[in-house]
This record gives structure tokens, C-alpha cells and sequence, in this order.
């Protein structure tokens, strides 16, 4: 089982699980052909996906997403509430799958166990991606925690996890108070010390690679994201990368 990210931040966002010769897409926030090239960066093209899983209607996750069903012939996996806010979008794709936040479903070799979220989206959700052994869990595009994201993340083998924000960075920053408020409210996005003290109180014991993801370029730096993950690991051997908008996150090997 592996994975890798196509691009994690504001302009864009995309990250690919492969077990055995399933592939699976989260998300797709950019044009067909930045998607095309990018899936090439990691040696894929996109007739070799076997569908599309998406987290919420965000133009950043979702905004490239029918195009690319449509071209390529993709089944895509979705909540009710987020394919009603993109009815007339989706009204001709080849086919449509409403999930339940609630249960498991499993495209060929991946099982997948969506999860519900706190963010200002119609019914946003998360993944967590398996092959029966391994665990990845992704969780970005979240305000805050609760026990239900906790009991689902623990136990993971991989974990990428968003660090959008350092709390200070966007106090004093640029973005006006109205943004500022979003950004960092209850159904918004999670800061460096939230992420870290989520982390923390997770069964980290199989841990194997922490990625963080979905940094603001305003408003956070990957040294400090790095940190305080760092500090929630203490002496756990997880490996911390992250993922950028541009390059994204190459394969990752889940043992």
C-alpha cells in the first residue's frame, strides 16, 4: 500500500492511494491537464485510476473533479449534501455514488471509511484507506476535533494531517478580520498547536509517516508545522514530511 499527494494547499489539492492495481483519487482541485501532468510526475496516468473519492464542494478539492470523471470515464464517490450543492455540475457524469459518512465501501483492492468533519461545507467528510492490514488516514479542511475524528484516526499506519496555520502568523498577518475568522474558527481550518495536540492524543503506536498538509503560504512555514509535530511524537520513530502545492508529496510506502 502507498500513497502520494498531487498538490495540498489553497490552489489546489489531490492525493492518490494505491493497494495492489487499485487506484483511488481524493479530491481534484485542478484543471484536467495539471492533473494529467501531475499524475505523470508519479508515473500514473489517469486511465489507470479507478475512481474519484471526494471530501467536500470547495472549489480547491472538487473544482477539477467532474471534468476529469467526465474525460476519463471515472466513477465518483460523494455525500448527498455535497452532490446537491453541485447537481447541474455532476447532472452528466457516467456515474455518481452517494455515500454515507457513516459506512465503509471499497473500490476493487481499497476498503474506505468515510468520516464526518466540522468545516463550513454542505457535508464534508474525511477518509481513512485500507488494505485490510494498513491504514492511511487523511484528515485536512477540519475547524477542529472531536472524539468520533480521534477514535477513527487512532491506530493509523500513515496520517496526513492538516497544519494550515500558525495562530500568531495569522493574527498579525494580512488576511482581513472577516478571513482571519473563518480561517481559524470552529468550522474552518486547523492550526499548527490543534494539530499537534490531536496528534498527541492518538494510538500513534504504527504510526509510520505523518505528512503535513494543506499549509497556508501566508500564513505558515513548514519549520514550524514540521515542530510542532515533532514535539507531539516526543520519541515516536514517525517519519514528517510535507506536502506542497506545488510538488505535492512523492509515493510513500506504507509497510
Amino acid at each position: 500500500m502507498r500513497f502520494a499527494l498531487l498538490g495540498s494547499g489553497s490552489e489546489g489539492n489531490a492525493l492518490v492511494v494505491e493497494v495492489g492495481l487499485t487506484r483511488v483519487l481524493m479530491d481534484c482541485g485542478f484543471s484536467v491537464t495539471e492533473t494529467v501532468a501531475r499524475l505523470s510526475r508519479i508515473g500514473l496516468a489517469p486511465e489507470e485510476l479507478h475512481g474519484i473519492v471526494v471530501t467536500h464542494e470547495h472549489g480547491d478539492h472538487i473544482g477539477g473533479v467532474a471534468r476529469l470523471a467526465r474525460k476519463f470515464a471515472l466513477p465518483v464517490f460523494l455525500t448527498h449534501g455535497t452532490l446537491r450543492s453541485q447537481n447541474a455540475t455532476f447532472a452528466d457524469l457516467p456515474a455518481v455514488t452517494e455515500i454515507n459518512p457513516q459506512h465503509s465501501f471499497a473500490i476493487g483492492e481499497i476498503q474506505i471509511q468515510p468520516y464526518p468533519v466540522p468545516h463550513d461545507a454542505s457535508e464534508p467528510v474525511q477518509y481513512v484507506f485500507s488494505d485490510g492490514v494498513r491504514r492511511l488516514g487523511v484528515l485536512t479542511d477540519v475547524g477542529c476535533s472531536t472524539p468520533h475524528i480521534e477514535a477513527t484516526l487512532s491506530g493509523c499506519d500513515a496520517l496526513v494531517l492538516e497544519c494550515n496555520h500558525d495562530s500568531d502568523m495569522l493574527a498579525n498577518g494580512e488576511y482581513p478580520y472577516h478571513l482571519k475568522q473563518r480561517v481559524g474558527g470552529r468550522f474552518g481550518h486547523l492550526n499548527n498547536f490543534d494539530a499537534a495536540a490531536l496528534l498527541a492524543r492518538l494510538d500513534n503506536g504504527k504510526l509510520q509517516h505523518v505528512v503535513a498538509a494543506h499549509l497556508s503560504h501566508k500564513n505558515n512555514t513548514r519549520e514550524l508545522a514540521v515542530s510542532a509535530l515533532t514535539s507531539a511524537l516526543s520519541r515516536a520513530k514517525s517519519k514528517i514530511t510535507v506536502a506542497t502545492q506545488d510538488e505535492g508529496l512523492s509515493w510513500c510506502e506504507i509497510a
